[in-house]
């Protein structure tokens, strides 16, 4: 880390940070407990688009907070933070959107679809071994009323293979993030070199294929009352250059509710 006083710090929040302000529109059809992206709600940063082939994702993307990159050595961290959201309870992760594509179908039965970190800097990645990393199923358009399993083959940072099984809920809905978690211990997921259902759910639809990298979270338990956080609350976590920071949602009710905050990514 480049700051590495609290004086530095207190002078970066002071004179040079990019401001950060996050204004979203809450999405319908969601579910208590669930997680699901602030990708594509209106607002500010606006929304972003429906992905279609796959590509890595960066600040400069629609959807990501803008912010000023920094010449080595310096560098930036997410240091401020308040939230009110629309919803009590309510858990707020900010994530580096690493790399994403869309466009796979819920009536295709075959093999669709896939995703690698190709190009990514190492920054961005973070832990070599991609143990940093999260793997997700994202919808941008509601799929079908039959339940169905996924069948999601990837390749782990021993470069070995494997299959992991995501079960589908029945018409999962735009916004859903499902996990795609290592299905052998002590291996990560380098990339997903597939998906498979196990039939069709009825409805196209359109989902993808993201991969995230979670830097801080926080929430706001009592609706729309503004909590702030400082840089111990949020861990000052790094902000390599060029990351597509984005907002994922652990809903509490039936919607995801309005966020609306402000921030400084402090630079040094």
């Amino acid at each position: 880390m480049t700051i590495t006083t609290e004086n530095q710090l207190l002078s970066a929040l002071g004179n040079s940070s990019s401001r950060v302000v996050w204004d979203k529109a809450s999405l319908s059809n969601a579910a208590a407990g669930q997680v699901f992206s602030l990708w594509r709600a209106t607002g500010v940063p606006g929304q972003g688009a429906i992905p279609a082939a796959a590509a890595i994702c960066t600040s400069a993307l629609t959807g990501a907070i803008g912010f000023t990159n920094q010449t080595a050595p310096a560098t930036s961290y997410y240091a401020w933070q308040t939230i009110a959201t629309g919803n009590a309870a309510t858990g707020v992760e900010i994530h580096d959107r690493l790399a994403h594509m869309g466009g796979l179908s819920g009536t295709v039965t075959t093999a669709q679809g896939a995703l690698t970190l190709a190009g990514l800097s190492s920054e961005r990645l973070g832990a070599s071994n991609y143990s940093d990393l999260q793997w997700w199923l994202e919808w941008y358009t509601d799929t079908g009323a039959t339940g169905v399993t996924a069948t999601v083959a990837v390749t782990y940072n021993d470069d070995s293979t494997g299959n992991v099984a995501v079960s589908l809920a029945a018409t999962t809905r735009a916004g859903r993030m499902m996990p795609v978690v290592p299905a052998v211990a002590g291996k990560f997921i380098k990339q997903v070199n597939s998906v498979t259902l196990s039939a069709t759910t009825g409805t196209a639809g359109n989902f993808g294929i993201t991969a995230t990298r979670p830097r801080t979270a926080v929430s706001s338990l009592i609706a729309n009352k503004i909590e702030s956080y400082d840089w111990a609350q949020l861990g000052m976590p790094e902000i390599p250059n060029d990351s597509c920071l984005m907002l994922l949602m652990i809903c509490s009710t039936t919607t995801t509710g309005t966020v609306r905050g402000q921030g400084k990514i402090v630079h040094g």
